[in-house]
């Protein structure tokens, strides 16, 4: 019934690969967010000082060791291989500096290793919820305290120390795992799962894929009808990335679009992207699914055209701005009898009719209209009949007989 939206005249038809790809890398770097809380530069400068502050320490302490046991490891070596135990080598300082500076590089490269490995363990930490973090620790203390009590039985039957060091380590790693399973498996009785309460609602608007490829959001939020702060989750961008990247032209074209559109409402307006993905970090989870959960969890509004994320979210208890409601909800109230001016633009269904379209796209059908295809005219209002996709306005040209139809039902839909 209405008319596909074409393009907006601040979408351009076509722009280069290059500025596709390095919108698409701009984006992903999160938008510094306004207030006068410490923002990612100044983090990055203290994660920056910590890591360095890392390496010195492992390169100095392995450099040093190098340089004090390198010399007595090498000789020792020698002297196995040539079976020659009067190989000696003078042991000053010159001969300790090619040591320490081998020393200071393994150093260096493990610093590096562990800083990732725990910034990665950090990371998921974070993503974590707080009643998984409750969990986790209790599970592994717990576990410990099951460990620590079976020292003293197997000491009674084994004597080899390593061999129950490795009995010790397996029955705390069984028993925690264990016991966190059985307590994923009770959340519903747990106090720190049963008593989390509603997220305090923030007023964020959280855009999905189909909304910005749209591109209507852009337009809405320049006229001032959305509050608040624009967020772009990760999994939409590249959802979008994936998309201008297809083989089908025609989903390449919707891609590009979506990617343009965020380029104009990132440099209009305050927009945030990736900052609080962590909220919803399952990535085996639809993208529709992740939008939810991450609206719950930071109590803001879902801003989609999606009928059916609609219908999901709003069983969820998640608000949702449907830019389609908002759409049919402004379009004017068409009464019968009202006049309306309209040019027909094609001949209708069924004999003798004419069909033209209102300004927002509504179709009219007028009953006597054929051989005024493509005149502008007047007609009158006969019938407004509401259906799932808007509004079907019947009308006549007055003063022009009606055209007789065989008996039967009318044929299909417009």
């Amino acid at each position: 019934m209405d008319d596909d939206r074409t393009e907006d005249s601040i979408i351009p038809s076509d722009y280069e690969e290059a500025d596709e790809r390095s919108l698409s890398r701009d984006l992903r770097a999160p938008v510094k967010p306004a207030g006068n809380r410490q923002g990612p530069m100044e983090l990055g400068a203290s994660n920056t000082r910590f890591q360095w502050a890392v390496t010195l320490i492992f390169a100095t302490a392995l450099g040093a060791l190098f340089a004090q046991e390198g010399p007595k490891i090498v000789t020792d070596t020698a002297r196995n291989i040539t079976k020659n135990e009067n190989i000696t080598g003078p042991i000053d300082f010159w001969v300790r500096v090619p040591y320490f500076l081998l020393g200071t590089i393994v150093g260096s490269f493990v610093a590096s290793l562990l800083i990732r490995y725990f910034q990665s363990l950090g990371e998921k930490w974070r993503e974590t919820e707080p009643g998984e973090r409750i969990t986790l620790m209790l599970g592994a203390v717990v576990g410990l305290l099951v460990a620590v009590t079976s020292i003293n039985i197997f000491t009674a039957f084994i004597s080899d120390k390593p061999v129950i060091a490795l009995l010790v380590f397996g029955i705390w790693v069984g028993s925690s795992a264990a016991l966190i399973y059985a307590m994923e498996t009770m959340q519903e009785v747990l106090p720190w799962y049963k008593n989390r309460g509603p997220v305090k609602r923030t007023g964020m608007k959280i855009l999905d894929t189909n909304v910005i490829i749209d591109g209507r959001i852009y337009d809405v939020a320049r006229t001032g009808f959305i509050e608040g702060q624009l967020y772009v989750p990760g999994f939409v961008l590249e959802e979008l990335q994936y998309i201008a990247d297809s083989h089908d032209p025609l989903r390449r074209q919707r891609g590009k679009r979506g990617l343009e559109v965020l380029r104009h409402l990132q440099a209009d307006f305050e927009m945030e992207v990736r900052i609080h993905d962590h909220l919803a970090p399952d990535a085996q989870d639809g993208v529709d699914s992740r939008l939810v959960r991450l609206a719950k969890a930071v109590g803001g509004d879902l801003v989609t055209n999606d009928h059916n994320l609609n219908r999901v979210a709003t069983l969820q208890d998640v608000r949702v701005l449907n830019l389609n409601d908002l759409s049919l909800s402004l379009r004017p109230n068409v009464l019968p009898q009202e006049r309306l001016a309209l040019t027909i633009v094609r001949e209708g269904n069924q004999i003798g009719q004419g069909i033209g379209y209102l300004d927002d796209g509504t179709m009219v059908v007028v009953e006597n209209g054929q051989k005024f295809v493509g005149q502008f005219h007047e007609v009158v209002v006969t019938q407004v009949i509401q259906t799932e996709r808007g509004k079907l306005i019947f009308a006549e040209i007055e003063g022009e007989e009606k055209p007789t139809r065989k008996s039967g039902p009318r044929r299909g839909s417009y």
